[in-house]
């Protein structure tokens, strides 16, 4: 199964929106203008809706009576060098609902450590190649 997404620059510093085949968006900005998320932010947001689907999708399965779940994600990167990947990441899941404990508990467990996708990428056994296409330009 592929996926496909397309990042374009949409300014002439670092803004950027990335856009899936089926025309949903996404801001990013590494600029001072802040007007969208920047990539480390997305990892992170990628990182904690990916459990939370996989947490509700269990929680439905065993009928659990799951009102509202927030997932709070915090990521720490070293101060120096480059690149800054994250040294940490730390997942503060809060559910509502008059939820079994233990099978709440059991259902974030085997989110983060089993099922969450965008975890299992961040192993170092992922492989990640590129290729590069330059197209020129005349300049006056």
């Amino acid at each position: 199964m592929k996926m496909q997404v397309d990042i374009r620059r949409t300014n002439g510093d670092l803004q950027f929106k990335a856009e899936n085949e089926i025309g949903r968006s996404v801001m990013l900005d590494g600029g001072d203008s802040r007007e969208g998320m920047r990539p480390m932010e997305l990892l992170l947001s990628a990182l904690g809706s990916c459990a939370a689907f996989d947490v509700v999708h269990i929680l439905q399965k065993q009928r659990q009576p799951l009102e509202d779940i927030h997932v709070n994600v915090v990521g720490t990167r070293p101060e120096d060098g480059e690149p800054k990947p994250f040294d940490s990441v730390e997942m503060r899941f809060t559910l509502t609902g008059s939820l079994d404990v233990e099978k709440a508990e059991r259902a974030v467990s085997l989110s983060v450590e089993k099922y969450c996708s965008v975890g299992a990428t961040l192993r170092p056994e992922t492989e990640v190649t590129y290729t590069v296409e330059i197209l020129r330009t005349t300049s006056a």
